[in-house]
């Protein structure tokens, strides 16, 4: 049986890459009794009929999936997020980090609009890159407009499934289209009444940039913490979970144990104070989350 990528989803159909080409195929209906959903970025086994129309037959085993965006196998994550318009936020940016490195998909920091953004503004923002930078992560700052700092970004494709995720009107399909003009992806400005941008993309595809595949996605529709438990938080900060390593006892969740090496390196400045108030705030959600059942 042929075997290929779920590279589009759209109105019950999937589009699978293979060696042929691409092939139009349905879910077979095994998979809604197995609750089974394939989803783009799946390697599957499918039959095809024709050379346009087949069915899927077996999903292969997933490295990791995301609901929302609905994407599996995701190797890398570009976090984008604006300098300006909207406001640059390291509570959301640190929300979008817990939940990548969560699912093992590895980020990259991208924050765009610098050509808008004033001289006070790109200080601050150097400042959070370089404790971002000191936790292990990349940050890269470039511009749609002036494509200014856009080649940094094509090393980072290459060979991957990445994703481009972020708040509405950060950027997102500007800079996609930047790096594939002929995209033409649609962009709106943002809305001076709610602060934000409308999206833009309706549905998840897979696209070839270089030698690797982008998803630009729909955005995180959900940033809640539903399957992270207290014990798990500390692992989604490199820099806690490197400082943890030396706190006095094991299951330290670095609130209020004694010699917690976490809160002396806080105090110290190794680790910066807003990255763990905002591990603190996220503790309490996960601490305040309705049980399941």
């Amino acid at each position: 049986m042929p075997e290929g990528k779920i590279i589009k989803a759209l109105s019950g159909f999937y589009y699978v890459v293979n060696e042929d080409g691409v092939t139009q195929c349905r879910g077979r209906g095994v998979f809604r009794i197995n609750n089974i959903t394939p989803l783009v970025g799946d390697n599957v086994v499918f039959q095809a009929e024709n050379d346009k129309e087949g069915y899927i037959l077996e999903v292969k085993e997933r490295k990791n999936e995301l609901v929302r965006p609905p994407i599996a196998n995701v190797d890398r994550a570009f976090l984008v997020f604006s300098a300006v318009e909207p406001t640059f936020s390291p509570a959301l940016l640190d929300r979008f980090l817990v939940l990548v490195e969560y699912n093992h998909i590895e980020p990259i920091i991208c924050i765009t609009k610098t050509d808008l953004a004033s001289e006070a503004e790109l200080e601050m923002l150097e400042d959070y890159a370089t404790g971002y930078r000191a936790a292990g992560y990349e940050v890269l700052f470039v511009s749609s407009e002036t494509e200014a700092g856009v080649e940094q970004l094509y090393p980072h494709l290459e060979q991957k499934i990445s994703v481009f995720a972020g708040q509405s009107g950060v950027g997102k399909s500007s800079l996609l289209n930047v790096l594939r003009p002929d995209l033409d992806l649609k962009t709106n400005d943002i809305s001076a009444h709610l602060g934000r941008g409308r999206h833009t993309t309706r549905h998840v595809e897979l696209i070839e940039i270089g030698d690797g595949l982008v998803a630009d996605t729909p955005g995180f529709s959900s940033l809640e913490f539903q399957e992270i438990e207290a014990e798990e938080l500390g692992s989604c900060f490199p820099e806690i979970m490197k400082a943890s390593e030396r706190c006095k006892f094991r299951g330290c969740l670095h609130v209020k144990e004694p010699k917690c090496a976490v809160k002396a390196a806080v105090e110290e400045e190794v680790i910066p104070r807003y990255r763990y108030e905002n591990y603190l705030n996220f503790l309490q959600e996960i601490k305040d989350r309705k049980p399941r059942y």
